[in-house]
């Protein structure tokens, strides 16, 4: 059994998929790659085989501008392929606050598909954590919240109804760091959500993380500090302390 498990992984935006799984494979990692839509899923699972590889059947709300019909329909023959989807969800952000409507008409047919009940999901959720928090509950299904960063309110509620909530390690958000203490760490499991290439064989960040401003990297809390520096030099004092005992000895 594999020590670690990539929940979620765009190895279709890599040059040589095959060659990164591979790698992957070497680590003893398990990868769930995931698409962005159903003609992609068919493309990937021709690509990748073994053991250590799941392809996701996705439907990424930034892709719902395009041909819906036909990728719907392309999604409901191609789910019984797979124990996976993903990326699904909404995205209300700037750029795509006008599809946001068709992205939710998606997302709910997506949702009442008959058994997607049995699939493990990977949701992304970006200005739209509570509507997509809302959705997933009604529908009862197993969900991975990708790379949440949103307010810590509808978190609380998908704790309560979801079965995981993901923390990328990447992820420096205040909000991502306050729900790690909220008891969710259990819950947690890891992503490299890696996407397309700046460079040449350099994966960057997924389009959600990317987008959001840098956070500051917290300081050490200033208890911590003392309370080390306290515990150093009483280690300090003991061992010159045993030192002169060994010495008179």
């Amino acid at each position: 059994m594999s020590l670690f498990v990539d929940s979620h992984c765009h190895l279709d935006r890599f040059e040589d998929p095959p060659g990164v799984l591979a790698a992957a494979a070497r680590a003893d990692v398990v990868t769930v790659a995931v698409t962005e839509l159903p003609s992609r899923f068919q493309l990937l699972r021709t690509q990748l085989r073994g053991d250590r590889v799941r392809v996701a059947l996705g439907f990424h709300p930034l892709a719902v501008p395009g041909d819906v019909a036909h990728e719907l329909s392309l999604f409901a023959r191609l789910l019984a392929r797979t124990d996976y989807v993903g990326e699904v969800g909404l995205d209300y952000s700037q750029h795509s606050r006008d599809s946001a409507r068709r992205q939710r008409d998606v997302f709910e047919r997506i949702l009442a598909l008959p058994a997607i009940g049995a699939k493990v999901l990977t949701v992304h959720s970006r200005r739209a954590e509570k509507e997509t928090v809302e959705l997933l509950a009604a529908a009862e299904v197993t969900a991975i919240l990708h790379w949440y960063s949103g307010p810590l309110g509808p978190i609380d509620r998908a704790l309560d109804h979801l079965h995981d909530d993901e923390r990328n390690p990447r992820s420096r958000s205040r909000s991502a760091r306050r729900c790690d203490m909220t008891g969710a760490a259990p819950r947690a499991s890891l992503e490299s959500a890696v996407s397309p290439l700046r460079r040449r064989g350099t994966p960057q960040p997924d389009d959600q993380a990317s987008r959001e401003k840098p956070a500051k990297v917290p300081m050490a809390d200033t208890g911590v500090v003392v309370l080390a520096i306290a515990l150093a030099i009483i280690f300090m004092i003991a061992l010159g302390w045993l030192a002169l005992v060994s010495r008179n000895n």
